[in-house]
């Protein structure tokens, strides 16, 4: 019986960790999206339902962000779907236990807004990956499939 109570309780905590929604982010928050991890080495992480390079790293991600997160490490994971994926988006962040805040970009002009996330990048491909030091400087951007071991020497050459 309390190894069935322990169960529960942990498989309860873990489903409290995962996002119950997906905020909304714009060229005006994200940088206080950024600003709110100040004093830590945050990843975020740009990605969508329908991108299958997208799909296979995320459980990555958040393996290392998990391996990471005492050593001052976060991840920020931001959908770039369409607002009536959202459903599909959080289903995919539960279903990989994700933990944290999720986002949901919602812009009004992606074009304005990628190239204000990276110079390099405007044609918003995913995923898309940005690495902030501690005082919230970017300090590396990753476009396309990233190897996790790169991702990985890239964050712990910081850290």
């Amino acid at each position: 019986m309390k190894l069935l109570l322990g169960l529960s309780l942990m498989a309860w905590g873990l489903a409290a960790q995962t996002p119950a929604r997906l905020t909304p982010v714009d060229q005006a928050s994200y940088p206080k999206t950024i600003a709110a991890h100040h004093g830590k080495m945050l990843l975020v992480n740009f990605w969508a339902t329908w991108c299958v390079p997208c799909r296979k790293e995320m459980p990555q991600l958040i393996q290392l962000s998990r391996k990471l997160a005492a050593r001052g490490f976060d991840l920020v994971m931001i959908s770039a779907d369409e607002p009536e994926q959202q459903a599909a988006a959080l289903k995919l962040l539960q279903d990989n236990r994700a933990a944290g805040a999720a986002y949901l970009l919602k812009t009004s002009d992606n074009d304005k807004f990628y190239p204000a996330v990276d110079a390099k990048w405007l044609s918003g491909e995913l995923p898309a990956l940005f690495l902030y030091d501690r005082s919230g400087k970017k300090v590396r951007s990753f476009f396309g499939e990233t190897s996790i071991q790169d991702l990985e020497a890239s964050i712990t050459k910081l850290l």
